[in-house]
């Protein structure tokens, strides 16, 4: 008798540690479809916002961002609003503002998949004499990176997130 006792025991306390996993996965696995569903509507539809979180210069350390850094991207309009950390070839005279700050109405946006779960975007703007193009790679979680490639100034990387544009 006791040896019933002691295995009901240890069903129960299993159960408890661990219950019914294939409807906490199956749940999980809706919450990842819609979310990727979305990722790819951003993309597709040109109507997106990276926010940066961090940036890493060629030459140079990994910085967390304090302030609020973004890139806006429409069908018809790019605004960058971006830190620069890093070494410039041939530096304009009296410049006060980061030259990852401009808004552009002239570029080619271009998208393909990347792998599996990622999308890499090319936006080369053709109003902006300083940069030559930014490259996103959009995860379908929604985490992101972004390569900025200047023609007179170091590369530089940015790691951060996207969100739907309102």
């Amino acid at each position: 008798m006791t040896r019933i006792k002691y295995s009901r025991f240890i069903l129960i306390i299993f159960l408890f540690l661990f219950p019914f996993p294939k409807f906490g996965i199956a749940q999980q696995n809706k919450k990842n479809d819609s979310k990727k569903t979305a990722i790819k509507n951003m993309i597709d539809s040109q109507k997106f916002i990276f926010e940066a979180q961090s940036v890493t210069p060629l030459r140079g350390n990994f910085r967390n961002l304090t302030s609020s850094y973004d890139v806006t991207v429409s069908k018809d309009t790019m605004r960058s609003y971006l830190p620069y950390f890093g070494r410039a070839f041939n530096p304009p005279y009296n410049q006060t503002k980061s030259p990852l700050e401009f808004t552009s109405t002239k570029f080619s946006y271009s998208f393909s998949a990347h792998k599996k779960n990622a999308w890499n975007i090319i936006i080369k703007p053709k109003d902006n004499s300083e940069i030559q193009q930014y490259l996103f790679t959009v995860f379908d979680n929604g985490r992101a990176s972004l390569n900025v490639t200047s023609i007179s100034r170091d590369p530089i990387s940015f790691n951060g997130f996207v969100r739907e544009k309102q």
